[in-house]
């Protein structure tokens, strides 16, 4: 062969090792193509989404009319508040025996609570007795509770009787002997242009004349109270029922969300947890100062509930969700963000959101001026869930719940 045929033959060779590339940009072209597909669909997916939710926000109703509302920065986890598993060292008593025992009294070595069941009971030792019922069957059902009844706040009075707030059914005195009851507030009916849609603790003077109690909102119901929290509007109220004279009258107004209640030694203010706000009010109802109201204490590190006087002249203060700092609290963060809290409940249950509320238990005493004493916690409430009121006796904490079936107990004189 000679040198131009050698030639020609190598030419021949090379074009063919040119031709391996045309594989590998076919196949690139073929990616390049691909991922176009994928980002047109991911961009429709979120369009129809955004659309979805946009629809969702201008056509359906949603059940709340929330107001937007400032919270302070809360306080930080640490001192006095500083987390511990003090609550995990609590017993507890008649277990699955008694459903949401909310508030709790003694009388002696007597307790009594009231039911989600709308039953008052009597606790001897270990025995359950049902002293009363306020309300009619059928019972359980979320629909059920407005005839049914839902006992919260219950107290002592000086002369021996008990004094009930029921949700629905208004303000009753219960004799722990007979069980008789006597109806003495109405629920449901208007007072100063307003329906008692919501009462909630009872607390009454040394004397047994008067009694203050709290009426949560005008609008909604005990069933509704996660509606309240959220919409935060300010219509709930102090009442006082004056036993002699039988004369209803508001003392406060415009809270958001009154809860507990708890008169001072000096007979003439009441301590009122604003739960919304995270802050317990004093109320003036007797006195030269009759009519005015301050703060006690503000930005607790939760939501309170009931206050309760403790043994060394303070108060105990139960909380069954908090405000974590350092970390996230979804209600501080939606307080100012009405809009999102309307899409919320058009998409989700009033049941499905409970799920959602982290669950973290604390009872705090606090002594006269705001000042945290001593706390105590039970993280995701693994031993006392759902806390609503410490109440003490004989150098134990009974502490009662809106929704687990039992009480909790825990022993001050522990480590």
């Amino acid at each position: 062969m000679n040198e131009s045929a050698g030639v020609r033959f190598r030419r021949l060779h090379r074009a063919h090792v040119i031709t391996e590339e045309l594989p590998e940009r076919r196949h690139k072209g073929s990616s390049s193509y691909s991922g176009k597909v994928f980002r047109v669909t991911l961009l429709s997916l979120g369009g129809f989404l955004i659309l979805l939710l946009l629809i969702i926000f201008l056509i359906l109703e949603s059940p709340i009319q929330p107001e937007a509302f400032s919270l302070k920065e809360p306080p930080q986890m640490k001192g006095c508040w500083e987390p511990n598993l003090r609550l995990r060292e609590a017993r507890r008593l008649y277990e699955d025996q008694l459903l949401g025992p909310e508030s709790i009294v003694n009388m002696g070595d007597v307790f009594f609570t009231g039911t989600a069941d709308g039953k008052i009971l009597k606790l001897i030792g270990r025995r359950i007795v049902t002293l009363a019922t306020l309300g009619r069957p059928p019972c359980g059902a979320r629909e059920d509770e407005p005839t049914c009844g839902r006992p919260l706040g219950i107290r002592a009075g000086p002369n021996g009787t008990l004094f009930v707030a029921d949700a629905y059914l208004g303000v009753f005195e219960v004799d722990p002997a007979t069980g008789a009851v006597t109806r003495l507030v109405a629920g449901g009916q208007e007072v100063g242009g307003r329906k008692l849609s919501f009462i909630n603790d009872v607390a009454v003077t040394q004397d047994g004349r008067k009694l203050y109690f709290t009426d949560s909102s005008s609008r909604w119901q005990r069933r509704d109270y996660l509606h309240l929290i959220m919409e935060a509007t300010a219509d709930g109220r102090v009442l006082e029922y004056d036993t002699e004279t039988r004369e209803l009258t508001v003392v406060m107004e415009n809270l958001r969300f009154p809860n507990g209640i708890q008169l001072l030694p000096d007979q003439e203010s009441v301590l009122v947890a604003e739960t919304t706000m995270a802050r317990i009010r004093r109320v003036h109802v007797a006195g030269l100062n009759k009519g005015g109201m301050d703060t006690f204490v503000d930005n607790l590190p939760g939501f309170p509930d009931n206050i309760r006087p403790s043994s060394s002249g303070g108060y105990w203060v139960s909380m069954a969700a908090v405000r974590p700092n350092p970390g996230f609290s979804m209600l501080d963060f939606l307080s100012q963000r009405p809009w999102v809290k309307k899409l919320i409940f058009k998409l989700f249950s009033q049941d499905v959101l409970m799920k959602a509320v982290p669950r973290y238990s604390l009872v705090a005493e606090i002594q006269d001026g705001g000042v945290c004493r001593r706390s105590f916690h039970d993280p995701n409430g693994l031993v006392a869930a759902y806390v609503s009121e410490a109440h003490e006796h004989h150098g134990k904490l009974y502490i009662g719940s809106f929704r687990s079936p039992y009480i909790a107990v825990l022993d001050l004189q522990g480590p």
